[in-house]
């Protein structure tokens, strides 16, 4: 099971993907087995040589009663020294952010692709746009034939 941020792609130049582990409670990775949680809004800050993902929605899981998690909780990330220190020098340049790119299963755990990301413009976004109209249009041509 993978949950994809299309809207990263849309929205963002990806310029390099980090893999990261996701600290979480019993009942969250249940609800998150059950697909009720949405990346689409969510990205990473680092704070204190730590890396946190704010804003991601894990619903609440239907049978937790009092055992219950806070459905936007900030949840930190682990990665290793390296890759936090790699992270710090990409977001202190100017514009960069960290966009978590899909949340997936790897060997029972749940592992999140952490894009290191730049806004696109308006006018990127119109010449993506027009260009996978190109290319779908291509596409269907060559199955005519």
């Amino acid at each position: 099971m993978e949950i994809i941020n299309r809207k990263a792609k849309h929205d963002y130049f990806v310029d390099e993907v980090f893999e990261a582990g996701i600290v979480l409670t019993g009942t969250e990775i249940k609800s998150i087995r059950q697909g009720n949680c949405n990346i689409k809004d969510c990205y990473g800050i680092v704070k204190n040589h730590e890396v946190y993902l704010l804003n991601m929605y894990v619903g609440q899981y239907k049978e937790g009663n009092i055992f219950n998690h806070l459905e936007t909780r900030d949840r930190k990330l682990l990665l290793h020294k390296k890759e936090i220190k790699k992270l710090e020098d990409y977001i202190e340049r100017k514009g960069f952010t960290l966009i978590p790119l899909k949340l997936y299963f790897k060997e029972n755990k749940l592992k999140v692709a952490l894009g290191v990301c730049h806004g696109k413009k308006d006018y990127d976004k119109r010449e993506a746009i027009k260009e996978r109209d190109i290319k779908r249009e291509v596409e269907k041509n060559l199955k005519r034939y």
